[in-house]
């Protein structure tokens, strides 16, 4: 899932980029005010990593564009200003968070989990269940706020197995589901789908009831 990272300190910036790599996360970095405006026109993102002293247009300034033209995209505002003037600013003007210099990567990462789940959870298309948020519309699937990807296949059971939570569904019942399988070869590719699908989450999040089939529990 996409991340535009708009940050000109390179050491920092590659810090970050490395770190949302390392979870999951597609980063974008770019290094001005006016990248980010470029890159936020052409492309869609999850998130935005938003330094405010920028050479050329400010952070401020690419935040007041963002949302004068609707974009409801979080913010999440980097600063060296520890000013509460400066941070009531911000805030006030459109960010969703607003993050100090210096900080440590693992609160940024749970800076940009908590608005992440927050905008899924408040998509209309959004199925969640436990630490689990899956939008049906953009195929984003997000577990204890990090970013999953899936294939289309591992999509779609999950996606069964979510909409069924608490039930234990055999591998007949999830191949049913995958319309246009053949059923011969199909259960043989149900478990190969669904292992892949484990070892990309958490333990515990599908259990296998053995000689059953497959649950997300609520």
């Amino acid at each position: 899932m996409r991340v535009l990272l708009v940050e000109d300190d390179p050491m920092l910036g590659n810090a970050i980029t490395a770190s949302l790599v390392r979870h999951h996360y597609t980063a974008d970095w770019v290094t001005s005010g006016e990248s980010a405006l470029h890159a936020l026109h052409t492309d869609s993102f999850l998130l935005v990593i938003l330094d405010i002293s920028l050479p050329g247009i400010s952070g401020f300034k690419v935040l007041k564009e963002l949302r004068s033209k609707g974009d409801k995209t979080p913010v999440l505002i980097l600063s060296a200003r520890d000013e509460l003037n400066d941070r009531v600013y911000g805030l006030n003007h459109g960010a969703d968070d607003y993050l100090v210099k210096p900080f440590q990567l693992e609160e940024l990462l749970a800076r940009i989990g908590a608005l992440i789940r927050r905008a899924v959870g408040m998509a209309d298309d959004t199925i969640v269940v436990g630490d689990v948020s899956m939008s049906v519309n953009s195929h984003q699937v997000v577990v204890a706020g990090e970013c999953i990807n899936l294939t289309p296949n591992e999509f779609k059971i999950l996606l069964y197995l979510m909409t069924n939570a608490g039930r234990v569904l055999s591998k007949n019942q999830i191949l049913q589901n995958m319309h246009g399988w053949d059923e011969s070869s199909g259960l043989n590719s149900i478990e190969v789908h669904i292992h892949n699908l484990r070892k990309k989450m958490p333990k515990g999040i599908i259990e296998n009831i053995r000689g059953v089939g497959y649950i997300i529990q609520h």
